[in-house]
C-alpha cells in the first residue's frame, strides 16, 4: 500500500533555473557544449531532426534560434538561415514546437529579438515558455534598465533571462549585469555579429577573467567558435561553456542529410571540450 495522502511529499517542479545549472553542474571540469539551432530551417520537421542529432552527440543544452526579419546580431549565415526559415512558413509556434519536443533531452534556451517577446506581452510569453519546456531566454536587443517586466515575468514562471556582455562591456556595466545574470551568462567573445573566426585563446581568457569577477553565474563563450581547437581553447580558458552557432548552421546548409551532418560536427565539438 502507498503512504497515506497526508504523508506524501509533493512533487517539486524543475524551474528552467534548475534545469540549466544541472546542465553545467554535469559538466564541472570541462564546459558545457551548447550548439545553436535555427528553428524552422531548412524545415521544422528537419531543424527538429538536427536538434536532435544534436542531443544524441553530446550537446549539453541547445540554443534554439526564432527566425526573425532584422537580426541585429546575426552574422551572414545565420542571417540567411532565418530568411529561409521564413520563407518556408516558420512561426514562433511552430519554432516552440520544436523547443518541446527537444526539451525532455536538454535544457533548452530560446534566443528571440524583444519585438516577438512585447508582441505577445512578457506574462503571456513566458507562460508559453514554460508550457513548452524551454529552460531559459536570450534577447540581444533587450537593453539594460528596460529588461524589468520581462525579468519578472521569466521569474514567475521559472524561466532564466540570459543576459549577453561584449569586449566592448565596462566594468561597471558587468556588475550590473553580472548581478542579474539568471542560469548563465552568455560572454560575446567579438565585437560585431555572429560568424567564423581565428584564434583568439588569448582574447578569451582575457574575456572571461574580467567577466567571472563579477557574476556567480556559469560564463558560456559564444560568437566565433567553430572547432573543435576553438571549443578547446574556450574551455581552456576557463569558459563554464561553449556555444556554436554559424558552423553547425552552415555543415547543414550545405549537406544533403543535415542532421547527420551537424550531429557529427558536435560529436568533433564535444570531444574537444574533455579537459
Amino acid at each position: 500500500m502507498g503512504k497515506p495522502a497526508r504523508d506524501r511529499v509533493p512533487a517539486v517542479e524543475q524551474t528552467g533555473e534548475d534545469r540549466i545549472a544541472a546542465a553545467f553542474a554535469l559538466r564541472s571540469g570541462s564546459a558545457a557544449l551548447m550548439p545553436y539551432l535555427m528553428g524552422g530551417f531548412p524545415d521544422i520537421a528537419t531543424s527538429r531532426a538536427i536538434g536532435e542529432a544534436y542531443a544524441a552527440n553530446g550537446a549539453d543544452l541547445i540554443e534554439l534560434g526564432v527566425p526573425y526579419s532584422d537580426p541585429l546580431a546575426d552574422g551572414p549565415v545565420i542571417h540567411a538561415a532565418g530568411t529561409a526559415a521564413l520563407r518556408a512558413g516558420a512561426t514562433l509556434d511552430g519554432v516552440l514546437g520544436v523547443g518541446e519536443a527537444l526539451a525532455g533531452r536538454v535544457p533548452v534556451v530560446l534566443m528571440c529579438y524583444v519585438n516577438l517577446v512585447l508582441a505577445r506581452g512578457a506574462d503571456a510569453f513566458a507562460q508559453t515558455l514554460r508550457e513548452a519546456g524551454i529552460s531559459g531566454l536570450i534577447v540581444p536587443d533587450l537593453p539594460l534598465g528596460e529588461e524589468p517586466a520581462i525579468a519578472d515575468a521569466c521569474a514567475a514562471h521559472g524561466i532564466a533571462l540570459v543576459p549577453l556582455v561584449a569586449p566592448t562591456t565596462t566594468d561597471e556595466r558587468l556588475a550590473l549585469i553580472g548581478a542579474r545574470a539568471r542560469g548563465f551568462l552568455y560572454a560575446v567573445s567579438v565585437t560585431g555579429t555572429t560568424g567564423e573566426r581565428g584564434s583568439r585563446e588569448q582574447a578569451f581568457g582575457e574575456l572571461l577573467a574580467r567577466v567571472k569577477a563579477q557574476t556567480t553565474a556559469p560564463v558560456a563563450l559564444g560568437f566565433g567558435i567553430a572547432t573543435a581547437e576553438h571549443a578547446a581553447e574556450a574551455a581552456g580558458a576557463g569558459a563554464d561553456g561553449v556555444i556554436v552557432g554559424s558552423r553547425l548552421v552552415r555543415a547543414a546548409a550545405e549537406s544533403d542529410d543535415p542532421a547527420a551532418a551537424a550531429g557529427e560536427l558536435v560529436a568533433k565539438l564535444a570531444a574537444g571540450l574533455i579537459r
